[in-house]
C-alpha cells in the first residue's frame, strides 16, 4: 500500500512565482530598457540561451547562470548588482504580482485538506532580499522554510532534503516534492521523496500532477 502523503514541499522561483524569463516585458519596462532588449529565454527557447543549456548540462551552476546575467544587465547602468538588487528593480516591492495563480489554488487546496507545507529553496532570500518571507503573505501557510541562503547546503545535496524532512518530522515517502530543475528532482528521488518535475511552460498541468500525488483532486485548477 502506498504511503499517504502528508506534505507538499515546493521550490519557490519558477514553481510559486513566475520565472524571470516569463516577465522580461515587466523587467524591460521597470529598468527603462527597449522592448526586446532581453533576448535570453531559458527553458522557453533554449536555442536563444546557450548559457542556460550549459547550466542544464551541469557545466555551470544555477547561481553562476544568474550571476552572469545580472552582471550583463547591471553593466548597462555602469553598476554591479547582486541578484536581490536586480529582482527588486525588476519586480519592485510587489512580488505578489508575479505569483502563479495555479500556485495559490494548489496551496489553498492542500491547506484545506490538512496537508502540511514546506519550501525548500536554494536562494530564496539571496534572490529576493533579506526578510522576503515576511513581505509575502502566502508564505504564512508554510510551517517550514529551508533556504540555502542561510544553510549553505544547496539541492541536490542529500543534506538539503534531510534538513526539510527533519524540520517536518516526516519520512521522505510522506512528501511530494516539486521543483523545476531536473537535478533537484533527481536528488529528491534519491532521498526517497515522491516528485513532480515542474514544467514552467505548463504550470497548471504540473500542479495537477502534484495534487493528484497528494491524493487530492485537480479539479480546483480548472478555473485557472
Amino acid at each position: 500500500m502506498a504511503t499517504e502523503k502528508q506534505a507538499l514541499v515546493l521550490d519557490f522561483g519558477g514553481v510559486i512565482s513566475r520565472t524571470l524569463f516569463e516577465t522580461h516585458h515587466i523587467t524591460e519596462e521597470a529598468l527603462g530598457l527597449a522592448p526586446g532588449s532581453l533576448t535570453w529565454r531559458g527553458p522557453f527557447d533554449p536555442a536563444s540561451d546557450p548559457l542556460w543549456v550549459d547550466m542544464q548540462e551541469n557545466r555551470i551552476t544555477e547561481r553562476e547562470y544568474w550571476g552572469t546575467r545580472i552582471a550583463e544587465i547591471s553593466s548597462l547602468f555602469g553598476e554591479r548588482w547582486e541578484m536581490s538588487d536586480f529582482v527588486r528593480r525588476a519586480r519592485g516591492d510587489n512580488p505578489i504580482s508575479t505569483m502563479r495563480p495555479e500556485a495559490v489554488k494548489a496551496i489553498d487546496a492542500a491547506v484545506a485538506a490538512g496537508k502540511r507545507l514546506a519550501i525548500l529553496s536554494n536562494e530564496l532570500d539571496l534572490f529576493y532580499g533579506t526578510g522576503f518571507t515576511s513581505r509575502f503573505p502566502l508564505l504564512s501557510d508554510f510551517e517550514v522554510v529551508i533556504d540555502a541562503t542561510y544553510t549553505g547546503i544547496l539541492k541536490p545535496d542529500p543534506r538539503a532534503y534531510a534538513l526539510c524532512l527533519d524540520a517536518l518530522q516526516l519520512t521522505a515517502d510522506q512528501c511530494v516534492f516539486v521543483d523545476d530543475q531536473r537535478r533537484n528532482i533527481d536528488g529528491a528521488k534519491k532521498a526517497g521523496m515522491s516528485t513532480v518535475h515542474f514544467d514552467v511552460r505548463a504550470p497548471k498541468q504540473s500542479y495537477a500532477r502534484a495534487l493528484i500525488k497528494l491524493g487530492l483532486s485537480a479539479d480546483m485548477l480548472d478555473t485557472v
